[in-house]
């Protein structure tokens, strides 16, 4: 299963939960988030990152060309939509995109079905929330392209596993304060997470 550690504010961090394994470092450019990074912070980071690491994008409630220009400029590979958008505006978008759906039902997992998509829980606020989804809400789906979000802790990634998700995605479960990762919980959830 692969592993997306997000909220990446510094190099250290960054660093870290690669040596750790993960698959991808997401960042975050929405400036009401605790989380917040400028485009130059994250330039500095992601070009000093070995290669095969994937590098995303968070945005919330930004333009087709902000979205471009951001992600060219500091070097995002995958842009994450974290905002009600239709097929059509995600199809506009130069860099690859990654829409999130924010689940309120059971109905709300197969939106986007066609694509890779993160499925997180819905709260008024965007993200690192800790709140987590009904599991029950992914029993007898395809789960092989959804990522899962929402309230994943060391402890607790492994009731995921049986679902077979693309991947998971995590952030304040692995965090000492908002915006710091805490890396003996960075290093447990990546081997929690891979191991069989």
């Amino acid at each position: 299963m692969r592993v997306k550690i997000c909220g990446i504010t510094n190099l250290r961090d960054a660093l870290h939960a690669v040596a750790c394994g993960a698959d991808a470092l997401g960042f975050v450019f929405y400036n009401k988030s605790p989380r917040y990074i400028t485009p130059k912070n994250a330039q500095h980071i992601i070009e000093q990152l070995p290669p095969f690491v994937e590098r995303v994008g968070l945005f919330v409630n930004e333009g087709v060309e902000t979205i471009d220009t951001v992600c060219r400029y500091t070097g995002i590979s995958l842009a994450q939509i974290h905002f009600d958008v239709d097929e059509e505006s995600l199809d506009l978008i130069e860099t690859k995109t990654l829409p999130v759906v924010r689940a309120k039902s059971p109905e709300d997992v197969h939106r986007f079905s066609d694509r890779y998509r993160l499925v997180d829980a819905y709260c008024e606020a965007y993200g690192g929330s800790g709140k987590r989804l009904n599991l029950e809400w992914f029993e007898e789906v395809d789960c092989s392209k959804i990522i899962l979000a929402g309230g994943l802790t060391p402890e607790n990634v492994d009731e995921v596993k049986r679902f077979g998700f693309y991947g998971v995605d995590v952030s304040s479960g692995v965090e000492s304060v908002k915006g710091k990762k805490d890396p003996q919980k960075v290093e447990r959830f990546i081997r929690n997470a891979k191991s069989l």
